[in-house]
């Protein structure tokens, strides 16, 4: 049985990882809108200089060249927007997946330290139950494992398919802007 200290100390570390969690919340989300703030000030800066370079434009075909010069730095940095976005958001999930799986792996041992001592104290001819009962635990655990790995299968995916997207769209963009 679980005593008022030991429970006490499991309260007390959730409570510090449910604190630790918010603080990882609050930088990710002052991370992006840090990021946010820098790209509307670039693209206001932008939006100007381009206002008075379409003012000082003597014909269309001028006009024409600088339309088709903005292209593929917009491109470049709409790419590098949501790289810098998606950088981000993964490092926040990391730290919250990683503060699951330690939490988990605690909560495992615990469980499997109480089995262990009711199976010690259990009466005589409960063997086949503490057995299952230990089976079970463990084919949980490996469901649970199996589930952790897959979904960072999928996030390792996810990130290279991002990675791909980007560099295309970027390299169409050079290309359109090489053909004009």
């Amino acid at each position: 049985m679980l005593t008022v200290e030991q429970m006490l100390s499991s309260h007390k570390a959730n409570v510090e990882t449910l604190m630790g969690l918010t603080t990882k919340a609050f930088e990710g989300v002052e991370k992006i809108v840090e990021l946010n703030m820098t790209a509307s000030k670039a693209a206001l800066a932008e939006s100007g200089e381009h206002a008075k370079s379409v003012l000082s434009v003597k014909d269309a075909q001028e006009l024409l060249a600088l339309q088709s010069s903005l292209f593929q730095p917009l491109a470049e940095k709409t790419a590098a927007y949501g790289r810098h976005l998606y950088d981000i958001t993964s490092g926040s999930t990391a730290e919250f997946s990683k503060a699951f799986e330690g939490q988990a792996a605690d909560a495992q041992k615990k469980f499997m330290s109480m089995v262990d001592t009711a199976a010690k104290n259990a009466p005589a001819g409960s063997e086949t139950a503490v057995a299952v009962m230990k089976s079970a635990v463990a084919a949980a655990n490996n469901a649970l494992e199996s589930v952790q790995k897959a979904v960072k299968q999928a996030n390792e995916v996810t990130e290279a398919n991002i990675a791909a997207v980007t560099a295309t769209a970027v390299n169409a963009t050079k290309q359109a802007s090489k053909k004009r």
